[in-house]
């Protein structure tokens, strides 16, 4: 029975145990769990140190917790519930705290601007303020120790030895005997000091007079030359106001005025007489220029002239502008034909002066040559063949071939047309992967043979400028077809902008 007691303990106490421990946890997960309210997430790039339930606090109140931390984008998203009190706006920003030096973290907010937008469930915080963390600041601190350190060793060779100590020594001794020098100095020189100092004073008061006669003059100098300015005319022609200069100049030159006085008089009587003359041609110009006389003075008034030169101006402009606004691309190439065993060349210049369309002009040279058809008519009058009959000719050249095309890009599709390695042909590419991969296809050739040649073709830019292409080359002919392999090199050369409007035109 004591045995069955005992057990019967043991069971109660297990299950109150398990009925306290989840009441602790129903308290906890209610205190700290999502609960009611609302999300706000924002993305983090270091979230470390932040936990599922961790705090969320504003002004350091506990406002919410931590609903679950998680990766997107290569960042840490942090998911995060807020109470329905709690407000938070557009601009609110978010920062992470570190609580302890143990790597303890908890998220503080800043609600924000009152009057913008507020955030709603499942919106973002998109203001994130990275804070050191506690690897930094300790590799931060580990620095300054080592800095320290250098010094506190500098230190120590320069003072810590014993020659560093009679230095110190005699530099306090110098030190010492240079002050007491100074002291000794200064009172042995006081009362010369004081001598000095009152023949200083003695000369300011005896030449006072003297300073206010200086002045005086001044005074009167000035006073003179603002009456000589006075009697200048303040109205009147050019002649007359040269007659009052050249008076006054005389008056001053029979009063006995200074020699300065006199050359000033000159100069303003020569000056005079240049704005004279400058004012009449002034005057000249001016008047051929409203009566419509010379270049200008037509430029002026013809109407017809001056639309004439606008019309050049706006033309100019429009030409400059486009010469801007024009790429130069171009493209140098080269394909190994597999089953030939030959390499295919392409040279290629595009004119874009637009982003939607552009001008290729191509230069090839093809191992399989340039070849054309003749059709001959034959009359005869020979028994053994009819009396009409056509001879067909297919004659192959080693020559370069040539391609002059228009292009149109509409989205990622390009479309061609023109000469294709001077044969009519037409064109169609794709673009994809920020034009990256190119799909490219020829239709041209429809007269050198019944089946006109399709070529295609797959580019990849791996690296900028550089180009890796491969496909097939006249598919529709099983005798002709071959497969092809190549490296092309395409850039902006802006250089050759600059020559365009110089070449030579038909």
């Amino acid at each position: 029975m004591s045995r069955f007691t005992t057990a019967a303990k043991v069971g109660v106490f297990a299950v109150v145990t398990a009925g306290a421990g989840y009441g602790i946890y129903y308290f906890i997960s209610q205190s700290h769990g999502p609960g009611q309210g609302y999300t706000v997430w924002a993305l983090m790039d270091d979230a470390s140190g932040i936990a599922k339930l961790s705090q969320v606090r504003v002004a350091g109140i506990p406002v919410g917790s931590v609903r679950s931390v998680r990766l997107q984008d290569g960042k840490a998203r942090v998911d995060m519930t807020i109470q329905p009190d709690v407000a938070l706006y557009d601009d609110a920003a978010a920062a992470k705290v570190m609580s302890s030096l143990l790597g303890e973290y908890y998220l503080t907010l800043a609600p924000g601007t009152d009057g913008l937008r507020q955030l709603k469930d499942g919106d973002q915080v998109k203001h994130v303020i990275e804070a050191a963390t506690t690897d930094e600041i300790l590799k931060e601190v580990g620095s300054i120790a080592r800095d320290v350190k250098r010094v506190s060793e500098s230190l120590a060779e320069a003072v810590g030895t014993e020659e560093g100590k009679e230095y110190l020594k005699g530099t306090l001794r110098n030190l010492a005997q240079v002050t007491d020098a100074l002291n000794r100095t200064v009172q042995e020189n006081r009362q010369a000091i004081h001598d000095i100092l009152s023949h200083v004073e003695n000369i300011t008061a005896r030449g006072e007079p003297e300073v206010q006669q200086i002045l005086e003059n001044v005074r009167e100098t000035t006073r003179e030359v603002r009456e000589l300015v006075a009697k200048a005319p303040e109205a009147g022609t050019a002649a007359e106001g040269q007659r009052s200069i050249e008076q006054q100049g005389a008056v001053a030159q029979a009063s006995g005025a200074p020699g300065e006085v006199r050359q000033i008089v000159d100069r303003v009587n020569r000056a005079s007489q240049s704005l004279e003359t400058s004012m009449r041609s002034i005057e000249e110009v001016t008047g051929r220029l409203e009566r419509g006389e010379g270049t200008l003075g037509r430029l002026s008034k013809d109407e017809e002239l001056i639309d004439e030169v606008q019309g050049v101006t706006q033309t100019v402009g429009e030409f400059v502008g486009g010469l801007n606004r024009l790429q130069t691309i171009l493209n140098i190439r080269a394909d190994y034909q597999f089953l030939a065993g030959t390499v295919k060349d392409y040279i290629e210049l595009r004119l874009q002066p637009r982003e939607d369309k552009y001008y290729a002009i191509e230069i090839v040279s093809d191992p399989r040559g340039l070849t054309r058809l003749e059709q001959t008519t034959v009359e005869t009058t020979n028994t053994n063949d009819p009396p009409v009959y056509y001879e067909r000719r297919e004659t192959t050249t080693n020559s370069f071939r040539f391609s002059l095309q228009f292009a149109q890009r509409l989205g990622p599709i390009v479309g061609r047309a023109g000469l294709k390695e001077s044969t009519g042909g037409i064109g169609l590419d794709l673009l994809l992967f920020q034009d990256r991969f190119e799909l490219t296809q020829d239709l041209f050739g429809f007269g050198e043979r019944v089946r006109p040649r399709w070529r295609v073709s797959l580019g990849y830019e791996f690296i900028t400028r550089l180009w890796l292409l491969g496909g097939a080359d006249d598919i529709l002919s099983a005798g002709q077809r071959d497969y092809f392999v190549g490296l092309q090199l395409r850039f902006n050369d802006h250089d050759l902008k600059g020559i365009l409007p110089f070449a030579p035109s038909p």
